[in-house]
């Protein structure tokens, strides 16, 4: 585990690295001239003119290579330095860090429901295969992976904000104005997460220890809880750093529909923007906790099943 530790460790700059360096490039491909931009939010109902573009320009450090402007980035970032705002002159790390909460309030709200419905549900599918319950449970999740979180979210508001009046539809601040935007987040990761116990429990049981333990005699229940539930969940211990990645990222949709003051609020207004110090901090940012959440799913699931710690030893 120690070696295994280290490695992955070791890797985690290079992607990095890699990660930050397409970003750069590719915010840089876009149309638009952040100078002119910045200038014109400045002074609404103003053209700026050729001299002003060109010295907002030098003023912005973006008259210099590409190269260069990306070595003086991440020289800078490796300090904990990602810039300032074009827009708002302000520090990048201090508006990401003031985002952080509302964000990670929401994704642990969305990937907690997730788990609070997957694992039961995906158990039960498992065990009434072919019933009535795994053909509702399987549309279900057939339907949550495939629709776009910006319709779940319009559906959401519609049905429970207008015409219910059940749940606010916009805001931060309480319990209740968490609700719709958490559900809206967590449909697809709960409906991945339910068919992956729901085949993984259909391989469990099936397996010679599962019919060893019917034979003596013990309960249902205790067979699948006790027996078959540790080994059915290890897939969905893994996927859960990959649901995370997509928590965040589809966050970006939903905190922007139900005005929900976090990290996905803050990219939508920097790329509209063309704020490119804070498009590529947030980009920066996501990766890290991206990489160290699947190396800590990854860790979690060595240390629930040794057998791949044996595989990684005999390698």
């Amino acid at each position: 585990m120690g070696a295994y530790l280290v490695r992955r460790l070791a890797t985690l700059p290079l992607m990095l690295l890699g990660i930050s360096a397409v970003s750069f490039a590719l915010l840089n491909l876009a149309p638009g001239d952040p100078a002119e931009i910045v200038l014109r939010q400045r002074n609404p109902g103003q053209m700026p003119s050729p001299a002003a573009v060109s010295a907002m320009r030098v003023e912005l450090g973006l008259d210099t290579p590409l190269p260069a402007q990306y070595v003086r980035w991440i020289s800078r970032a490796l300090t904990g330095d990602m810039g300032r705002s074009y827009v708002t002159e302000r520090p990048v790390a201090a508006q990401l860090a003031r985002r952080t909460v509302p964000t990670l309030l929401l994704t642990a709200a969305a990937l907690g429901l997730a788990l609070l419905v997957a694992v039961p549900v995906g158990i039960l599918s498992a065990r009434r295969r072919g019933g009535v319950v795994d053909v509702i449970a399987r549309l279900a999740a057939l339907v949550g992976a495939a629709a776009p979180s910006y319709a779940l979210a319009f559906g959401l508001i519609i049905l429970f904000a207008v015409k219910l009046s059940w749940l606010p539809a916009l805001g931060y601040g309480s319990a209740a104005q968490a609700v719709l935007p958490a559900i809206a987040l967590s449909l697809a990761p709960m409906a991945q997460l339910m068919r992956l116990i729901r085949a993984s429990m259909l391989e469990v049981l099936g397996q010679d220890y599962i019919r060893t333990a019917r034979a003596k005699g013990l309960s249902e229940q205790t067979v699948v809880i006790w027996h078959a539930l540790r080994n059915a969940l290890l897939p969905a211990i893994g996927a859960t750093g990959v649901n995370l990645g997509y928590l965040l990222s589809g966050a970006v949709i939903v905190e922007t529909i139900f005005t929900w003051p976090g990290l996905g609020q803050l990219m939508v207004g920097a790329a509209l923007t063309r704020d490119y110090p804070v498009v590529q901090g947030f980009v920066t940012y996501i990766a890290v906790v991206v990489l160290l959440a699947n190396l800590a799913a990854d860790i979690a699931l060595r240390i629930a099943d040794p057998r791949l710690r044996y595989e990684r030893e005999e390698v």
